[in-house]
């Protein structure tokens, strides 16, 4: 009986030696670390926005909301949720990307969303003034008055399509094995400017952004002796943030909204010919076209994609 016990309590102290090793190892097999907060997320598209020539005279502009017109919701486990699927903060977002639009030389943006705020504000200062101070005719200064804009924006997050594109790969044997799972959501930009004089919609333009997650796990289920069943699993799980996603949606628009304004002679850059080389970025890569040549015998002979042709080697089978 002593040495059952004996053995009992041994295999005991190997189980909590293998946990804490378990335990202290699992700080160091964590493919993300927690960092520091920074100043600024930039997304694909910042650089190429920031980078913009100025143009001939900043664009005055107003934006009163900018909406999620989803009306989705965060898919819920057997009870209902009402987290939106998408951020609340588009309009955020969306001034955000209009003050880094070519270094901040291409927008003057006027404030719009807390428009009651700035007015209550600005009665307080008059008020204030006129108890304290006297009204203006006695010399004292009158607040200038609010500037408007010609052009107003308009548009939402117009769609969130949750898994488009799903699927996943695994593999057991002898108890071992692992598998991978992926996903694929996708979420819509629409923006569009309107004339403030006459409403008419100047421009009107959309992007879309995939949001992409994945998850890989491995695990053990194996007997390494009578009655001893080994068990143990890994993995991790990464998940783009929808409202990145969102934010980089909003900048592409921004950025094609300007881009296409110059095509159309509703603004200009300041150096015609640096402009023209991101007109053409642009264009190139909207009207992009690939397709697919075929000889007599219906084999695949070349693919042109943006006009340029590249042949397809032929891969003959070696003859013995």
């Amino acid at each position: 009986m002593w040495q059952g016990n004996k053995l009992r309590c041994f295999k005991f102290i190997a189980f909590i030696l293998f946990l804490d090793l378990f335990v202290g190892c699992s700080a160091k097999i964590q493919p993300i670390k927690s960092d520091k907060a920074q100043l600024e997320y930039k997304t694909q598209v910042y650089e190429d926005l920031v980078s913009l020539p100025p143009p001939t005279e900043p664009i005055i502009l107003v934006v009163y909301k900018f909406r999620d017109q989803t009306g989705q919701y965060k898919p819920g486990t057997g009870t209902t949720g009402w987290s939106t699927a998408v951020t609340q903060g588009a309009t955020s977002m969306l001034i955000k990307a209009l003050q880094d639009a070519g270094a901040g030389k291409w927008f003057t943006i006027l404030e719009r969303e807390a428009l009651p705020n700035l007015l209550n504000e600005r009665k307080i200062i008059r008020q204030t003034r006129k108890q304290y101070e006297g009204d203006a005719k006695n010399g004292s200064p009158a607040l200038p008055p609010l500037l408007f804009a010609p052009i107003l924006l308009e548009g939402g997050i117009i769609s969130y399509e949750s898994n488009l594109l799903t699927g996943g790969l695994g593999a057991r044997y002898l108890g071992i094995g692992g598998s991978t799972q992926y996903s694929r959501d996708t979420v819509t930009i629409y923006l569009r400017a309107v004339s403030v004089k006459n409403g008419r919609i100047i421009k009107s333009v959309n992007t879309s952004k995939t949001i992409f997650s994945f998850a890989l796990e491995g695990s053990v289920f194996k007997f390494i002796a009578f009655q001893e069943l080994l068990e143990a699993e890994a993995g991790f799980t990464t998940n783009e943030p929808p409202q990145m996603a969102v934010l980089e949606a909003i900048e592409k628009a921004v950025y094609s909204m300007i881009i296409e304004g110059v095509t159309e002679g509703l603004w200009s850059f300041q150096d015609p010919a640096r402009g023209r080389q991101y007109v053409k970025k642009y264009l190139k890569e909207k009207y992009a076209t690939v397709y697919a040549k075929f000889d007599k015998n219906g084999k695949l002979k070349s693919i042109v994609a943006n006009g340029e042709e590249k042949y397809v080697p032929d891969k003959q089978p070696r003859r013995r």
